[in-house]
């Protein structure tokens, strides 16, 4: 047996509050409040007070938050200015991450050392508010199209598709998202989550933590797996195409994207809510190829291998059905996962250490003389 855990696997390295994985029963809380009651009652706004402030909204608190997150979407020009100027083949998590880092150089609050926390929390809400707007004028800048004004009189999810299309949302798409932002907003101790309290234990500025969460969120085996299920289904092309896929993927040990979970050993709680959106979403689109495709490869894979679909499998699906660009999936992961890694980073400095795990040392056992470099 190895006397480290590699990765840090099931190494506690702090307390938190904020969500609950239990990977072994399949259930995932915010803090008291399972996954499934907040997707029922409650909006992506109402999920990020909690997260934020630690309790939901009564309809005046609900009101005041709102107004706040909507009064704090403007972002400085010279970000906007950044965002047309960026290649428009850049990647769009590269683009995110530059652009938060560049926030930080227009906000004087952007301090080192011992923490404000009342102006962190206006930080906090500030990037939640911003970072759609980011993801959504990259995405029209790189048409060529124009950059909408912000408004405030839409929701988080309503306002993130206006701006991608400069058009009314439906109650159906701004639904559908605002329900996937629900079931992003924070799990746990992630990779990412990880990076932002690690880079915030330094006692660094809040666009640094941030701008390590998204570089680390960007990565294929954390959020870019979303990515890799439409890749796989364009692949595969059809329905009658599937079995054999899975089939060979079976025989020659290759990873089916989208299935299986590092720490869900039964169903992710938050796939069905997702799946329930794909089938609702493709039927009224009269498109249903990708979701039959999805539900044959995870039918088979249950069968099969006793392995679930994740979150991941079916936001493919979700986000696909509605037009959204394949390169924006980990990005929209992002947007709302800056309210659960905000939240994180507050907690963190509630009661800050700086992190220093121990390395185990693997090299040469004795110490060598240092030859001559003509002798080397």
């Amino acid at each position: 047996m190895s006397d480290y855990a590699k990765g840090l696997e099931g190494v506690i390295a702090n307390e938190s509050a904020l969500s609950k994985v239990e990977g072994l029963d399949g259930r995932l809380s915010y803090l008291g409040y399972s996954i499934d009651d907040l997707v029922e009652h409650c909006n992506f706004e109402e999920v990020t007070h909690l997260l934020h402030r630690g309790k939901l909204p009564n309809a005046d608190e609900l009101s005041a938050f709102e107004k706040a997150l909507r009064s704090n979407r403007e972002i400085p020009q010279g970000v906007v200015d950044f965002l047309k100027a960026a290649p428009i083949d850049a990647n769009p998590m590269d683009v995110l991450r530059t652009a938060v880092s560049m926030l930080g150089l227009y906000d004087k609050r952007a301090k080192i050392g011992e923490p404000d926390q009342e102006a962190n929390r206006e930080v906090a809400l500030a990037l939640v508010a911003q970072a759609p707007v980011i993801v959504a004028y990259f995405h029209r800048a790189r048409q060529g199209l124009d950059l909408p004004p912000v408004r405030s009189d839409l929701s988080e999810a309503g306002h993130f598709l206006y701006l991608m299309t400069g058009q009314e949302p439906s109650e159906a798409a701004t639904k559908t998202l605002d329900i996937a932002y629900i079931l992003h907003a924070d799990h746990g101790m992630n990779a990412s989550t990880f990076s932002s309290r690690v880079t915030i234990a330094t006692l660094s500025d809040f666009y640094s933590a941030m701008t390590s969460a998204i570089g680390t969120l960007k990565g294929p085996l954390h959020g870019g797996a979303n990515e890799g299920v439409i890749k796989m289904l364009q692949e595969i092309g059809s329905l009658d195409a599937v079995d054999a896929y899975v089939e060979d993927c079976l025989a020659n040990k290759k990873k089916i994207m989208g299935i299986g979970h590092r720490v869900y050993k039964v169903l992710d709680p938050r796939a069905p809510h997702l799946q329930k959106m794909a089938v609702k979403l493709t039927e009224e689109l009269g498109e249903t190829k990708w979701i039959d495709m999805s539900e044959r490869i995870a039918t088979m894979m249950r069968e099969r291998k006793g392995l679930n679909a994740n979150v991941d499998f079916y936001s493919a699906t979700v986000y696909y059905s509605l037009d959204i660009p394949t390169d924006l999936f980990t990005p929209i992961f992002a947007i709302a996962r800056m309210s659960g890694w905000t939240a994180q980073v507050l907690e963190q400095l509630e009661d800050n250490r700086l992190y220093r795990p121990l390395t185990k040392y693997v090299g040469p056992a004795e110490l060598s003389p240092v030859p001559p470099v003509a002798d080397r």
